[in-house]
């Protein structure tokens, strides 16, 4: 049987390196300034997450904390029966606004172009 190889199609990826440089370029902030603001921003969340608190952001979405139970696994080569632990996941919801942005029903507003 022939196999078919896709090309694979790369997503742009935004970063936090770019998100440092867009808020320089359009809130004029120094670079510093900029990356720091970043970097302070994702700390609150990760913090936030880790006591246990939701984060939600109004017109992006929810990240929560949600406990998954201990339940039977099998390893994919083997076949053999693995116990999976329980264990902590962070999950998130897009928000009904960013749902219509993406899927282009509704239309971007100055703030996102």
């Amino acid at each position: 049987m022939d196999r078919v190889i896709l090309p694979v199609i790369e997503t742009p990826t935004l970063t936090k390196a770019e998100l440092a440089d867009l808020l320089f370029e359009r809130l004029g902030l120094n670079k510093r300034e900029s990356k720091d603001m970043v970097e302070a921003f994702f700390e609150i969340i990760h913090a936030s997450l880790m006591k246990g608190e939701d984060v939600k952001l109004s017109g992006f979405g929810n990240f929560q904390i949600r406990r998954k139970a201990p339940r039977p696994g099998r390893n994919p080569r083997t076949g053999e029966s693995i116990p999976i632990k329980a264990r902590n996941v962070v999950t998130f919801h897009a928000s009904h606004k960013l749902k219509g942005l993406v899927q282009g029903d509704t239309p971007l507003g100055e703030d996102f172009e």
